[in-house]
């Protein structure tokens, strides 16, 4: 399972390592995900999700419903 939000699409970003004599050597910034289970009382079940934290973040200010028909107007959610 690759290491992208199921709610938002975060995804890994590539950038450089530099050392101290300023030499750069290519690296990966993972997102920082969570799995995460979350209860839907609007379809009465739990669903798990790999969220990222600032996913996480928003589902607790708009909750989980809100959020996961955001995601599905944007089309990163099934």
């Amino acid at each position: 399972m690759s290491r992208v939000c199921e709610l938002t699409g975060k995804k890994a970003m590539v950038g450089n390592n530099v050392s101290h004599a300023m030499n750069k050597t290519k690296r990966k910034f993972d997102a920082n995900l969570v799995k995460k289970r979350f209860y839907i009382p609007e379809e009465d079940k739990w669903v798990t999700l790999k969220v990222s934290t600032s996913a996480l973040k928003t589902i607790n200010k708009i909750g989980i419903a809100a959020a996961i028909k955001e995601a599905r107007a944007k089309g990163f959610y099934k």
